[in-house]
């Protein structure tokens, strides 16, 4: 299994998922940077998402949404607020409605992502970090810490691949 933790930490408002790769820190990398490799992970197998926009330079956005089962779609975004490439990566993260525009209802999420090499392997931390104790005990309730984990157990296959596959 890809995926070696999982902590939810509600005094500090934030989940850490990490995971541990049979690729180097580059090829991990290209994960986040390439959008049609991003879409075939981001989102649990069950709601496969395709990013409509990934601007994937600090200040840039994308815009994304998941597919469920029975059709229905769920909308995204992030902002990119520093790409240090190929070891951090940090943006912002939120709901969208059926035209795109940023649910505010919802807030949105810090996320930061770490890779680091370990021998000729890569450790990927995911921090999401939540703007209150109530929109992270709701976005847990919907899932998200057993979506990231379902999606992160995706990328495997992926890396075995060719780049220019």
């Amino acid at each position: 299994m890809t995926v070696v933790s999982s902590v939810k930490n509600l005094e500090a408002l934030s989940l850490a998922v990490v995971a541990e790769f049979d690729a180097g820190v580059e090829r991990v990398w290209q994960i986040w940077e390439d959008p049609r490799q991003l879409e075939r992970w981001w989102g649990p197998p069950t709601w496969p998402a395709t990013f409509e926009k990934h601007d994937f330079v600090p200040g840039g956005e994308a815009t994304y949404f998941m597919t469920g089962p029975e059709g229905e779609k769920a909308r995204g975004w992030w902002r990119f607020i520093a790409i240090d490439a190929p070891h951090r990566l940090e943006f912002d993260d939120g709901f969208s409605d059926d035209n795109g525009d940023p649910v505010a209802d919802m807030g949105s999420i810090h996320g930061v992502v770490t890779l680091e090499p370990i021998g000729s392997r890569t450790r990927m931390t995911v921090l999401s970090t939540f703007e209150a104790e109530e929109q992270m005990e709701q976005i847990v309730a919907m899932g998200m810490e057993e979506g990231m984990n379902q999606a992160l157990g995706q990328v495997d296959a992926i890396l075995a691949e060719s780049v220019n596959a």
